[in-house]
């Protein structure tokens, strides 16, 4: 067999072998969601990603002869850096055959690239922030992820241990049955619920897609202010929350959109989305498949999944002034009035700290169980 070779990605050709390598890997795996191409490109692109305004990266390919066995990339968050007052380099979209050399040769660079860059720690995997897709699952394998969560083989976990990573924070996603919810939720739910309206003098309402641009701004002030304290925050820029809104825009369903207001101010928001990853699973777009079939069949499997479909509750915030009141569960109760009649079955809550004690006595009392871990790990350099 010949040797591993490492080599950063330098052409359009290495970064198309770097965007594919995964239809290797999840080649006849039920439950991987292929990527949309164009997006992949467009997320990695140094030179117009916001993400690039505040950081650095290097993309690798491992290789034995002339094939691809594994992807990673290294790189660092200088304005997370600067917030959580650390020095870390961070390390993502890890994937590689069933090939521990491999594994090990691809982890080895990413490190020596943080040190290099002066970095004390490496941590991981995430694409690129807690804002983007991160940390590895190491339960609940047999599922597709949902909308904007990973997908890996088992086998990862047992590369990054055996190279001497640690965990640095579990990532819980809770399932829960929406109709049970609703049918079994507590008559306390309802009268806690109505108190903290009342007591708080907060009105609820759905957002308001003619006034997508107005209601943005509320959302990015209590964006960063109610996770700033939380482990692995970084605040998103201006130029990122608008990326991000314009990449979820045409997906939102504003019934599924709560906003908490008071003197018609927001304090709250809870962003739930439809879960896409189904109908993009069961469409599987192929790198040589024209994007334009890829969503035509994408729509025709949403329209019939719809029904039998999973939501994803992606952000709940609530200014920190207004927590501990039981806004949160009111944000909960309000979005499962409006699944209900739409025909969604379940919803994901996810990641929760596994820290984040308030949030998960929260989600457990409303009925929600864990069934899926991501995992964040970290090495000292």
């Amino acid at each position: 067999m010949p040797e591993v070779q490492i080599s950063p990605v330098r052409s359009d050709s290495d970064l198309m072998a770097f965007i594919t390598f995964p239809w290797e890997v999840y080649r006849g795996n039920p439950y991987w969601v292929p990527p949309l191409i164009a997006e992949r490109r467009s997320f990695l692109d140094r030179a117009h990603s916001p993400f690039f305004q505040h950081a650095r990266a290097e993309y690798f390919l491992a290789r034995r002869g002339e094939k691809v066995v594994g992807t990673i990339a290294a790189f660092t968050n200088d304005l997370y850096n600067q917030f959580q007052q650390v020095n870390t380099g961070f390390f993502g979209f890890f994937e590689v055959l069933e090939d521990a050399e491999a594994a090990t040769a691809l982890l080895s660079t990413a490190e020596a690239w943080a040190r290099k860059a002066g970095h004390v720690s490496i941590l991981g995997p995430a694409q690129f922030s807690t804002n983007d897709e991160c940390g590895l699952l190491v339960d609940g394998f047999e599922d597709a992820p949902r909308i904007l969560m990973t997908y890996n083989p088992p086998r990862y976990q047992t590369y990054l241990e055996t190279a001497g990573y640690r965990t640095a924070m579990n990532l819980w996603a809770y399932s829960l049955a929406i109709a049970d919810f609703i049918r079994s939720k507590p008559e306390k739910l309802e009268r806690v619920t109505a108190k903290v309206m009342e007591r708080g003098k907060l009105s609820v309402r759905r957002l308001d897609m003619k006034r997508f641009d107005h209601e943005l701004e509320g959302v990015k002030k209590i964006y960063n202010r109610s996770w700033e304290r939380n482990w692995g925050f970084v605040p998103m820029t201006d130029p990122e929350f608008d990326r991000l809104a314009e990449q979820l825009k045409p997906m939102l369903d504003p019934d599924l959109i709560i906003i908490v207001e008071r003197d018609d101010e927001p304090v709250g928001f809870g962003l739930t989305l439809p879960d896409l990853n189904e109908p993009l699973r069961l469409a599987y777009p192929r790198p040589s498949m024209p994007e334009s079939l890829t969503m035509l069949k994408m729509l025709w499997h949403w329209k019939v999944r719809q029904r039998h479909g999973w939501l994803r509750v992606f952000a709940l915030g609530v200014l920190p002034e207004f927590r501990g009141m039981g806004v949160d569960g009111l944000m909960y109760l309000e979005t499962a009035k409006s699944a209900v009649p739409k025909g969604y079955k379940y919803a994901e809550m996810s990641w929760i700290l596994e820290s984040n004690d308030m949030m998960n006595r929260a989600i457990r009392s409303l009925g929600g169980t864990v069934y899926k871990t991501y995992r964040m790990y970290e090495k000292a350099l």
